[in-house]
């Protein structure tokens, strides 16, 4: 028997991953813990983000006010959704997480699919915060450094940032990612105290947490913004192969975050209510727009607090866009190594074991894609809000509406794959919550594609309506038909989607 000297293997059962021809085709094993894995996911919901940007939008354009309910109801969809997705992660350890699991349970061809829909959709949700980070920005500077400069420079300048960084270890994306996040989640924490300890004209109500608050037009526009908010606890398993126990350590992160990312929504919105009364706080979300929390904390916690508050929502936004930007570059990297992808997105990068090729990847679409915007921006002296609601909202929606449509895909491919593999019955609890929360994903995909127009602001004969969400559509055709493609032309390539580097194992076996 011949040796690859190259080669190095470590035992699956042991929680490392084989690897053929080098390190070059895996990602360097044992860089992130429990504390760093959860930092990494927990960083891309940006929760500054959401409290000062997400909540009063959805407050104002919907008039619900019982959103800190559908915080809880919406914990309670995606804690089911994570019994099967989890349990899913103990055998497929693959970046590739949401197409690796549909291809192993659905096939290959319908795995293409999901990985192009995936690309594009996480693609998408990094760049559109572009928009808002750079309006953000600008007004600092012209605030604090009497500077005026347009929207898309601090854009491209925190894209390059953001690159440099994507090509270092991914246990230094951690620290820092870390960091921010805990100095924000913080922030927000004490405005939520500070609100519950000074409530308004109405006391400590909870009223919002009343089901009848749920009633009319708007709850299933109002799901969508709150299911958004969410985004990035689905991200665990993308790091499998960068944890030293994956089987253990995945599950245990995905279920601190939906549940923490669940009780920390809920707590932080009712607290909106709270400081401005429930009978009020649709009529102040309406007149101070993403200005309403920092209107509720000047006059709670003083000018100091909120000017650090304004500064931390920028780096928010940008711990957010490395965590998007990590996880695009990790779904590159498995598509690559699997032949979605040329080769060259399938290896990683000198001595950090990034996957380099994958980051180059989402720097240049991201600085492309603002570019674009920046010229198409022909309103009179450059109107400073067209990045927000152009950018951020169209390519936000765009792509929350790709991740929900996976997380129902991978929610039937739970069922699909231990039905299989003849486990129904000792996984029929688990495939029940699959099911359970697949339907309810696919609901709430349903309400977002029908009220589109509403979620980005254009009329209802709005073409927009449908060429927004056709993005998604166009990703997912393309996917399953370079799926069909390879299953007729290369079907050695076919067979190896969502493997990994289960592949290279076989390969390596193949050839000693």
């Amino acid at each position: 028997m011949t040796t690859d000297s190259s080669s190095t293997s470590t035992s699956a059962a042991g929680g490392g991953i084989s690897t053929f021809k080098g390190q070059e085709r895996a990602l360097r094993a044992d860089r992130l813990g429990t504390g760093g894995l959860l930092l990494s996911v927990l960083a891309a919901t940006a929760p500054l983000m959401v409290v000062a940007g997400v909540m009063p939008t959805t407050f104002a354009v919907m008039g619900i006010v019982g959103q800190p309910l559908l915080f809880v109801v919406l914990g309670v969809v995606l804690i089911l959704f994570s019994v099967g997705y989890a349990e899913m992660s103990r055998h497929v350890h693959n970046a590739g997480a949401f197409y690796a699991y549909i291809a192993r349970g659905l096939g290959g061809t319908a795995g293409a699919g999901a990985a192009l829909v995936a690309l594009v959709a996480y693609n998408a949700l990094q760049i559109g915060i572009y928009g808002i980070f750079g309006f953000e920005v600008s007004g600092l500077l012209a605030t604090y450094a009497d500077v005026e400069i347009a929207w898309w420079i601090p854009a491209l300048v925190a894209a390059l940032a953001v690159g440099l960084l994507g090509w270092l270890k991914i246990d230094v994306n951690a620290r820092v990612l870390g960091v921010l996040l805990v100095i924000e989640v913080l922030l927000v924490v004490i405005f939520d105290i500070a609100a519950l300890a000074d409530p308004g004209k109405e006391g400590l109500s909870l009223h919002a947490f009343n089901p009848d608050t749920l009633t009319g037009a708007g709850v299933g526009t109002a799901l969508c913004f709150c299911i958004a908010a969410f985004l990035g606890f689905e991200q665990a398993p993308v790091y499998a192969e960068e944890t030293s126990r994956p089987h253990v350590l995945v599950p245990r992160v995905m279920f601190f975050a939906v549940g923490g990312v669940a009780v920390f929504f809920a707590l932080s919105s009712w607290a909106l209510t709270v400081a401005t009364g429930p009978s009020a706080i649709v009529g102040t979300a309406q007149k101070q727009s993403a200005g309403l929390l920092f209107f509720l904390t000047e006059s709670r916690l003083g000018g100091t607090f909120t000017d650090v508050l304004h500064v931390l929502f920028v780096t928010g936004m940008f711990a957010a866009l490395l965590s998007f930007h990590n996880v695009v570059a990790r779904y590159a990297f498995a598509m690559g190594r699997e032949g979605l992808l040329p080769a060259a997105f399938g290896r990683t990068s000198g001595t950090s074991g990034a996957p380099g090729t994958g980051s180059l990847l989402q720097t240049v679409v991201a600085v492309v894609v603002v570019a674009a915007f920046a010229i198409a921006d022909d309103k009179p002296a450059g109107d400073p809000t067209a990045p927000v609601l152009r950018l951020f909202t169209w390519l936000g929606n765009i792509g929350a509406l790709g991740v929900i449509l996976l997380m129902a895909a991978a929610s039937l491919s739970v069922v699909v794959f231990f039905v299989r593999r003849g486990a129904a019955g000792a996984q029929a609890w688990r495939l029940v919550t699959s099911a359970l929360s697949g339907l309810a994903l696919l609901v709430i995909a349903g309400y977002t594609v029908k009220d589109f127009e509403v979620l980005v602001g254009a009329g209802p004969d709005s073409s927009l309506s449908w060429m927004l969400p056709g993005v998604i559509g166009l990703a997912l055709v393309a996917g399953l038909l370079l799926g069909l493609v390879l299953r007729a032309r290369a079907p050695e390539k076919h067979a190896r989607i969502g493997l990994g580097n289960e592949a290279f194992q076989l390969d390596k076996a193949a050839s000693s």
